[in-house]
Parts: C-alpha cells; structure tokens; sequence
C-alpha cells in the first residue's frame, strides 16, 4: 500500500498541527457558508501555537509569498491544510478578510494574521 500523497503545502502544515486535527476541522465546517475562523483555527490547534509557529502557517497560505494573504488566496485557506478541504464561498471570503483585515488595505499581513488567530 502506497502512502498517501501529501502537497507540499500540507506536508508543511502537518510538520506544524496534528493531521487528525486538520480533518476533523475541516469535516465539521464542510457545509457552505458554516467556516468560523475562530472556532477553526481552535479546532486544528493553530490558537493554541507561538506566534512563531502561527507565522509559519501563514507562509504555507501565503501562496504567492508576497507577504500578504489577499482574497483570492483567502478563498482557498481550507486547501492550505488539506488538499481535500473545500473553498471558501465569496460570503465567507469576504467575512474571514474583514474580520482579519485591520489596516483595510484588502489584504491580511503576518502580523495580522497571528492577531486574528490568538483572537
């Protein structure tokens, strides 16, 4: 039996957060429209890491590595901790950016995203 084949993305996540974790996060927010950053970033173990592990979470989702996490990426944050995970419907895009977003310049930097998720 072959191992399952893991993205780097999710290699990379794994090395941070329990793989179990992930699943059963993104199982229990699989329904559209259900995604709580907060309640997520609890289930899969994020809230409770140093900043300097939640730092390198966001460079995993960073997928362009230009500092930033903008909407289109933001869409697709699920994918960032497994391949399987789904996206992110525009409501809940649009509430994820605005909740984590505080300067309004559209996008989420480093520091607000460690912000958002020690919330």
């Amino acid at each position: 039996m072959n191992p399952p084949h893991y993205t780097a993305a999710e290699m990379a996540m794994n090395s941070i957060l329990n793989a179990a974790d992930i699943k059963k996060a993104l199982e229990a927010f699989a329904a559209a429209d259900s995604f709580d950053h907060k309640k997520f970033f609890e289930m899969v173990g994020l809230k409770a890491k140093s900043a300097e592990d939640v730092k390198k979470a966001f460079l995993v989702l960073d997928a362009d590595a230009s500092g930033f996490i903008e909407e289109e990426e933001l869409k697709f944050v699920l994918k960032g901790f497994a391949s399987d995970g789904r996206d992110l419907t525009d409501k809940e895009t649009k509430a994820f950016l605005n909740e984590a977003d505080k300067d309004g310049d559209g996008m989420i930097g480093i520091d607000e995203f460690v912000a958002l998720v020690h919330e």
